[in-house]
């Protein structure tokens, strides 16, 4: 992925991506469908300018101001905007994303302190629900699934069956490594498996470049990989640290943020130590490893 200016893809007359390259740290995808009348917006951004970026490029469609929006988790690069966008429009997310939101609050803060953030109140959704919903954008139905713990305990995917289109969330990172610190190993595969049974032709994913469904086995393949090396760490008593640095990555050394392999080793660790999926890790702790394995230095926010 190349860093550039976040760009805006017409995927069909009533459904457009917005894509922030280089897909890195803090710098998320969003979307939006809108038959004219009514629209629903799926994510926001990290910071206010962001947040103001996307609400201008959402307006230079034509398309009017959100009357929904969904959140896909909790995660503040995804739901940080949200205040910009209220109370006109009705916030949508799973119960747990909604729990979580207002739980950690201005978590992003804590991690990347210098970064001018903005004003970015956090807000809970109006509207939760727990396995999944549909939302009506006039004629055009959007299904909001949770497909159970996976890249967080509050994931939710939104599908759009009448243009064949899914909004990922981070259950997919394109191009990038995948991440399921706060989440499931194992259920980062279910969701993978419940993806694709929806028959998609075009996939937004929650970071990257807009792709198809061979990004579902992309992803398998990695969190695959990463069972491997926990399963072998664990038994020969390495820390997910010592097992991360002396883990050759392969084919997936070249990908962008590949320090998660110690965050998602914490995670795989925890399940292989019988934890619920969703718990058991300290998530400060797991980026505290990855800051290890960047030199000692945190990563850099690339918002």
């Amino acid at each position: 992925m190349t860093a550039g200016e976040p760009y805006t893809v017409e995927l069909a007359d009533d459904v457009h991506a917005y894509v922030q390259p280089d897909g890195g740290w803090c710098l998320n995808n969003s979307g939006f469908v809108s038959d004219g009348t009514t629209t629903l917006l799926v994510d926001t951004a990290a910071t206010e300018r962001r947040t103001l970026a996307l609400s201008a490029a959402l307006d230079s469609t034509g398309a009017p101001a959100p009357r929904l929006l969904v959140n896909t988790h909790h995660h503040g690069d995804h739901t940080y905007g949200n205040g910009h966008f209220m109370p006109t429009a009705t916030l949508v997310s799973h119960a747990a994303c909604r729990r979580e939101a207002l739980a950690s609050g201005q978590h992003l803060h804590l991690l990347w302190p210098q970064t001018d953030f903005g004003h970015v109140p956090i807000k809970g959704a109006d509207l939760t629900f727990t396995d999944r919903t549909t939302l009506h954008v006039g004629d055009i139905e959007a299904e909001v699934i949770h497909p159970g713990i996976s890249h967080t305990v509050g994931d939710s995917f939104v599908w759009l069956p009448h243009r064949r289109i899914v909004f990922t969330g981070d259950l997919v990172f394109e191009g990038g490594t995948p991440f399921f610190l706060m989440g499931s190993l194992s259920g980062s595969l279910r969701a993978l498996e419940l993806l694709r049974e929806l028959g998609a032709e075009t996939v937004v994913p929650g970071h990257g470049p807009v792709t198809d469904p061979s990004a579902f086995d992309r992803a398998e393949r990695y969190i695959r990989f990463v069972a491997e090396v926990a399963e072998k760490s664990h038994a020969a008593g390495l820390t997910p640290l010592e097992a991360a640095r002396q883990t050759d990555l392969g084919e997936y050394a070249e990908l962008p943020e590949s320090e998660r392999l110690v965050a998602n080793l914490r995670r795989a660790y925890a399940e292989l130590d019988g934890h619920p999926e969703g718990e058991g890790v300290d998530p400060f702790a797991g980026f505290a490893d990855m800051a290890a394995v960047n030199g000692g230095e945190m990563m850099t926010c690339h918002a």
